[in-house]
């Protein structure tokens, strides 16, 4: 098996775990709406698109499990780190990246690595194409534009 359906695997018995059929349904739409979205932007841009699938299925892992959005990028990003260590899939450059990406998530209105930057345009595609009938959200807009105008979506 591929290290990225191991990952897959893994975090489908995470999300399995969820009591609240709806709230499990969305998370699973999500990581694999978010995954999807990296791998097309990553492949795009020269980088790995692997690695940013993998970002992607790990970088909410830890809000779903805890239900709590507190602090969730930097959380989500210790938690990764101790998947990826439990599961031997990356090594520690790869891991790094990974973990970089999900720290920096969050955070919309800055420019960090390319990696990073993978993750946070690929979190915007999925919540802003998702549910078309929801507004862009604010922080989101300017990304969401400069994305649209990449991808030749006007």
């Amino acid at each position: 098996m591929g290290r990225l359906k191991d990952l897959r695997k893994y975090v489908d018995a995470q999300l399995g775990e969820m009591e609240d059929a709806d709230k499990r349904t969305s998370a699973t739409v999500h990581l694999y709406g978010v995954s999807l979205a990296a791998t097309m932007i990553a492949k795009k841009r020269g980088l790995d698109p692997e690695i940013a699938s993998m970002a992607a299925m790990l970088h909410d892992l830890h809000a779903y499990k805890t239900g709590s959005y507190d602090d969730h990028a930097h959380k989500g990003a210790d938690l990764a780190r101790e998947i990826l260590g439990q599961l031997s899939l990356t090594d520690d450059a790869e891991t790094d990246l990974i973990c970089s990406a999900i720290y920096h998530h969050d955070d919309k209105l800055v420019v960090d690595a390319p990696m990073d930057e993978v993750l946070k345009d690929a979190d915007v595609i999925h919540h802003c194409m998702n549910d078309l009938s929801k507004a862009v959200k604010e922080k989101e807009q300017a990304r969401f534009e400069a994305l649209c105008e990449e991808f030749g979506m006007k």
